[in-house]
């Protein structure tokens, strides 16, 4: 049974839920955006807002920080780039005719996902339109992007000349239960990836062993080599859709409609582990040394050993479901649909879990060598 927590530090400024929490690269911002139709700018080292980006028609359903500008998407059809330090709005990049619900930005790319079927690849600084990916026949939902230098050798490249200038692919998942992988500079598509048979919301993609994960709400997820279209292996015990995924080490975290979270052997296949005591659906999780952070409908977050699947940690005080999470700093940063953000210190459960994860690894590692050549398992605990 885990210890409850409670927060360090409640942020209530959202006039609405919040939907989505991006950490910059360096760390030292954090960027939420909401239900109310605006963005808010936190600093990590005193927790204070520092920016509120307005200007959107409707409600933001994603956002991504970096470390100088700032991006969010909206029900109004529209993405915005914004200057951290100002919070003036420098680019509004149209031509989504439906909620735009996902964005990345790669390189000087900035790619988005919509409602309209289509996904689109826009130049950051340019703020216009470089290409357009048409072929989905339902909303795009999730987007990966990687470059062919990753994953190709030399003579397969050869073989796409007309590609060669770019090299860049973006992959999206779609309600229409296939992933699509693109050539970003043609708007080509290069592989149709089909085998699910509901929508695929969720993609990690590991692109130097030529991999592609993707969970889907048929309960399962399915690897694919990213280069031959090829499916690899059908992870399959799941009793609800597939609503997140986490890649650490080669081992693959799902989190579930079913209120679990599974462990996976992503070379064998084999599930190695399974974390309950979810109330509701997994909506969200993180790995952090060597332990495995959950966000639930059921408006708590935990923490689990990763290794024993042990709960270590409950953090009560949202009211609703916890859409997402960060860690800096050994700070847990929640995002909930309740409006507020909330701090909690990790920095004893993280302590505590080395302690225990070096127990953990002795009980089950530890093998002594008997007179007769035979081993067996010492218990130390």
């Amino acid at each position: 049974m885990g210890n409850s927590g409670s927060a360090v530090k409640v942020c209530t400024d959202h006039q609405g839920g919040i939907n989505w929490l991006s950490l910059s690269p360096d760390g030292q911002r954090l960027l939420t955006g909401s239900e109310d139709g605006t963005a808010r700018l936190w600093s990590t080292a005193d927790s204070q807002c520092h920016g509120h980006f307005q200007g959107h028609e409707s409600y933001i359903t994603f956002c991504h920080l970096e470390n100088e500008a700032a991006f969010t998407c909206s029900a109004d059809h529209t993405i915005r780039k914004w200057d951290v330090m100002t919070g003036q709005c420098l680019a509004i990049y149209r031509g989504h005719t439906s909620i735009v619900n996902r964005i990345l930005v790669a390189k000087d790319y900035l790619f988005s996902g919509s409602y309209d079927r289509t996904a689109r690849c826009w130049s950051v600084d340019k703020e216009k339109q470089i290409q357009e990916f048409r072929g989905h026949r339902n909303c795009v939902l999730t987007l990966a992007h990687y470059s062919s230098r990753d994953v190709l050798e030399e003579e397969e490249e050869e073989e796409e000349e007309e590609e060669r200038v770019s090299r860049d692919l973006l992959v999206t998942g779609s309600t229409d239960c296939t992933v699509k992988v693109w050539w970003v500079s043609s708007g080509r598509c290069y592989q149709t990836l089909l085998g699910h048979t509901g929508a695929v919301l969720c993609l990690i993609l590991d692109a130097p062993n030529r991999e592609l994960f993707s969970g889907s709400t048929d309960y399962t997820i399915r690897t694919w080599n990213i280069v031959t279209g090829e499916q690899l292996k059908v992870f399959k015990e799941h009793q609800g859709s597939v609503i997140c995924l986490e890649l650490v080490n080669r081992h693959l975290y799902s989190g579930s409609a079913d209120r679990t979270v599974k462990c996976w052997l992503v070379d064998t296949g084999e599930r190695i582990q399974t974390y309950k005591a979810h109330k509701h659906s997994v909506s969200t999780l993180k790995y952090h040394a060597g332990i495995l952070f959950t966000g639930s409908g059921d408006a708590c977050a935990r923490a689990f050993n990763s290794k024993s699947g042990v709960l270590q940690k409950i953090f009560r005080g949202h009211k609703f479901i916890i859409n997402c999470i960060q860690i800096h700093n050994e700070l847990l940063y929640t995002a909930s649909h309740d409006g507020t953000l909330r701090i909690w210190d990790i920095r004893g459960i993280c302590k505590r879990n080395k302690r225990l994860s070096r127990l953990f690894n002795n009980k089950v590692g530890c093998m002594v060598q008997q007179e007769n050549g035979e081993h067996e398992a010492v218990e130390l605990m």
